[in-house]
């Protein structure tokens, strides 16, 4: 709560610099896409597709972190992923990736022969355009930042399904920016929140809702700021991550 004061003040050079520091940078997110979509992204559009991701993967990491400080570790296991998922339903994103990773398999279900073999799933015809799988290896950097940043390390298991999350999810989010510019806005989506069993509702959105989106404006060919926030409602459920995630995305504009 004491560092929100201090975060709005900042602007001009230093605010520059903040964004330099991003693990995400917009070279990237362009890059990511390009392989979804020929329209353009703006820059105001491309700093908040990263901040976005890297709300989510910054929430992903320290649920794993805590997974792992029960039993005093401090590089993290992909048996820590898989208990942070289970405690926080909101950050089950980028679930695309969890047919393609071991650590998931059990949970998407695996296919055994009559001998007890795991029968291989079906290859996939390839693609004119890399897919979120394949530019996965394009996130290490910006994960072990954020693994650094929480003062923790992970075995090569874990970043290549960080990696993988990372990736599948700005690719998912780059579509719904896409839809929302074709669609000229969020037209077929609600804004339900996720309430766990015996737990209270969280409280109500502070203007983050989407009707707090304004009518989509510009051009039909460019990806704007606010179709990154569009996207986001449509992409994380109704709970705190989706909040701070908008919340983030806007300050850094």
């Amino acid at each position: 709560m004491t560092a929100q004061p201090i975060r709005s003040e900042r602007s001009g050079p230093e605010t520059a610099s903040v964004m330099d520091d991003s693990p995400f940078k917009p070279s990237l997110v362009k890059a990511v896409f390009r392989d979804v979509t020929p329209m353009q992204v703006s820059r105001s559009a491309a700093w908040a597709a990263a901040s976005v991701t890297r709300t989510v993967l910054t929430e992903i990491i320290d649920g794993a972190r805590r997974a792992a400080a029960e039993e005093a570790r401090k590089k993290l296991i992909p048996g820590d992923l898989l208990s942070a998922i289970d405690r926080d339903v909101e950050l089950e994103v980028g679930d695309k990736w969890y047919d393609h990773s071991p650590t998931f398999k059990g949970l998407t279900g695996v296919l055994y022969d009559a001998e007890g073999v795991i029968v291989p799933s079906r290859k996939r015809s390839g693609s004119r355009k890399p897919s979120a799988v394949v530019g996965a290896h394009r996130f290490e950097a910006g994960v072990k930042k954020l693994l650094w940043s929480q003062g923790v390390t992970a075995v090569p298991a874990m970043v290549r399904d960080l990696d993988g999350i990372a990736s599948v999810f700005l690719t998912d989010l780059a579509r719904d920016a896409a839809m929302v510019v074709r669609e000229g806005g969020v037209k077929r989506f609600g804004t339900g929140t996720l309430v766990m069993s015996g737990e209270p509702a969280p409280p109500p959105f502070l203007k983050d809702s989407l009707q707090a989106l304004p009518a989509r404006r510009g051009d039909s060919r460019t990806i704007g700021r606010d179709d990154i926030l569009a996207a986001t409602t449509i992409q994380l459920f109704g709970g705190s991550l989706r909040q701070r995630a908008l919340t983030e995305a806007r300050e850094r504009h």
